[in-house]
């Protein structure tokens, strides 16, 4: 028998493209994160502007709050509009 030295082959193993693929994974998740993130405060920012009186949300509010079953009429007739469009 032979002593030769063990080759290594140039292709990275399982482990190593198993580790790879966990890091770019990882990679990917938290710029999705950052992203969601970025984009649920510019959403909260938004809600928050719209809910200052005298805005349209804090409007609604109100009207939602005097009248609720002719608000909840309201929204369904237009969900019915929405739904006959698509």
């Amino acid at each position: 028998m032979s002593t030769e030295p063990f080759e290594t082959s140039a292709q990275p193993g399982v482990a190593e493209r198993a580790l790879d693929t966990a890091t770019d994974v990882s990679r990917t998740l938290g710029e999705v994160t950052g992203a969601l993130r970025a984009a649920v405060d510019r959403l909260s920012a938004t809600v928050q502007e719209a809910q200052r009186p005298g805005n349209t949300l804090s409007t609604v509010a109100a009207i939602t709050r005097e009248a609720p079953l002719a608000s909840l009429f309201i929204a369904f007739l237009f969900g019915i509009a929405v739904a006959r469009r698509l």
